[in-house]
């Protein structure tokens, strides 16, 4: 379930996303990302400073940017339960909204009320003064904008559920309670292809090198036959503890891929215990995190499994495509767009 914030400045957000760190979510802001960035740009960081930024990334790199980076970090992280705070644009919620899974919360409070807030929190980019604190409130709610501005008035209208928080904070608790059952409760059952996708995932938990950290399960008859994940041989050294051993491979066309090849893939590990447990996968299907390599498309050819289900695409993968393509392996990948991984 992934969880977005949005809603007026100091209206109690934070509230909401401890709520949830509480019950096992993971914290991801989009301030927080904006702020990195004039860190690394050397810019003083104000309210203002970090609205101006905000825009001018978002202008130049499209509304959707800084969620952008905060997708790439769930799906590379393979993050489960996430409550992504500091939504101010559309675009950010339509990149968040590719999950089917993702809720949008708006919260908000009298505009007296969050000033004192404001003012009692003392965080260093925030105004001090009234009328600053309108000229800033003003600006985050859109007024005055272009398209890829500040827009927090247009992503309320957006949101599934709002949360008013006038009150003390026992009141906004209670009110945080009833909606968490409320969005629990609107959660779809997964169907079977992504019941074995999410089992994978917990799978490539155990994968002992953090390039593409990937797990594999064989599936046949709503059964599961057998699981790998990537690491070394039984008996060598993993990655974790020596690095990485890599090789670059250089393409007809004259592109340049870097690959670590100390791991045995997921893939292969999976199909490998098959055989040393004597367990037939002849018309099975295989769940994985990406595009098998050509290597693995090969191998899961000859092992007579005719269906691979990818949660996306690997960057090397066209060969596979074409593999499983000319041999009848029927190939479906559940969210189009390249994985993303370290040194990749």
């Amino acid at each position: 379930m992934i969880i977005g914030l949005t809603g007026t400045l100091s209206s109690g957000k934070g509230v909401v996303a401890e709520f949830l760190g509480e019950r096992g979510f993971v914290y991801l802001s989009l301030s927080n990302e904006l702020r990195e960035l004039a860190k690394r740009e050397k810019i003083e960081i104000t309210r203002k400073n970090l609205q101006d930024l905000g825009n001018a990334y978002r202008e130049k790199y499209g509304a959707g940017f800084l969620a952008e980076q905060i997708d790439n970090r769930i799906k590379t992280e393979q993050l489960k339960n996430v409550v992504v705070d500091g939504i101010r644009n559309p675009g950010e919620v339509a990149v968040l909204k590719r999950h089917k899974d993702f809720f949008l919360v708006s919260v908000d409070a009298p505009q007296e009320l969050r000033f004192k807030r404001m003012v009692e929190r003392d965080r260093e980019s925030d105004p001090k003064a009234w009328e600053a604190f309108i000229s800033v409130d003003n600006r985050d709610i859109g007024i005055g904008e272009e398209e890829s501005g500040q827009a927090v008035g247009k992503c309320i209208e957006l949101a599934d559920y709002t949360v008013t928080n006038e009150g003390n904070l026992e009141d906004i608790k209670a009110k945080i309670e009833k909606l968490y059952e409320e969005v629990e409760r609107r959660v779809p059952r997964p169907n079977w292809d992504e019941y074995f996708i999410e089992i994978s995932r917990t799978v490539a938990r155990r994968a002992t090198c953090n390039r593409g950290r990937s797990g594999c399960v064989i599936a046949r008859d709503k059964q599961i036959l057998v699981t790998g994940y990537v690491g070394s041989p039984k008996g060598l050294p993993h990655c974790d503890e020596v690095g990485h051993q890599m090789k670059t491979t250089i393409h007809e066309d004259g592109s340049q891929t870097q690959h670590c090849v100390r791991t045995t893939h997921a893939e292969q590990n999976a199909i490998c215990q098959a055989a040393k447990l004597g367990i037939s996968i002849e018309g099975a299907a295989l769940y994985c995190k990406m595009t098998p390599c050509s290597v693995c498309a090969k191998i899961i050819i000859n092992s007579g499994i005719n269906r691979v289900v990818c949660e996306g695409r690997y960057h090397a993968g066209k060969e596979s495509e074409s593999l499983f393509k000319m041999a009848g392996v029927q190939l479906d990948i559940l969210e189009e767009g390249v994985v993303q991984y370290k040194n990749q």
